[in-house]
């Protein structure tokens, strides 16, 4: 089996210190916009140019970017760039598909959020960026990555990230 590449654990704290501020403030512009509201009487346009919606939509679109390239994601481009030459040589590394997963989560749980107010159901954009949020912070507070907790479940369970062994 290939040796799996190892990544600065504080990478990944790090995008997620700049996803829960931006959660956080989609949460409160879902908050006070139209999907607290009688979302089914607002119009389609009303829905989708409402700020919460737009700014889910960014942060879902950084999710996809950081499943689909993370060496070009603009948040770890900003920290191997910028911020990790200003701090000590990393100590602890860890497997990269983890954090991958976990931005794969939060594209789940912002598309669910996304699709569900573009369908007129109420108080879904916020609660999915509230959840989100909440997996975003802690993360970034405490180093607790809840999708990398559910990938480690599920490798455990053998549905997930084991390579099996290639035919001869």
């Amino acid at each position: 089996m290939p040796e799996v590449q190892r990544i600065d654990v504080r990478g990944p704290r790090f995008a997620a210190s700049i996803t829960t501020v931006l959660l956080l403030i989609a949460t409160f512009l879902s908050l006070i916009g139209v999907a607290t509201g009688d979302l089914a009487a607002a119009t389609l346009s009303a829905r989708l140019l409402d700020p919460g919606f737009l700014l889910v939509l960014v942060i879902a679109l950084l999710f996809v970017w950081g499943v689909a390239s993370p060496r070009t994601a603009p948040w770890g481009v900003l920290f191997r760039r910028v911020v990790q030459p200003r701090l000590a040589p990393p100590t602890e590394f860890e497997d990269p598909r983890p954090p991958r997963f976990a931005q794969g989560v939060g594209l789940l749980v912002t598309a669910v959020g996304l699709l569900l107010h573009v369908a007129g159901v109420p108080w879904a954009l916020p609660i999915a960026a509230a959840m989100a949020f909440v997996a975003a912070f802690l993360n970034a507070v405490f180093g607790l990555c809840l999708g990398c907790q559910l990938y480690l479940l599920l490798q455990r369970a053998g549905l997930i990230g084991r390579r099996r062994p290639s035919a001869a």
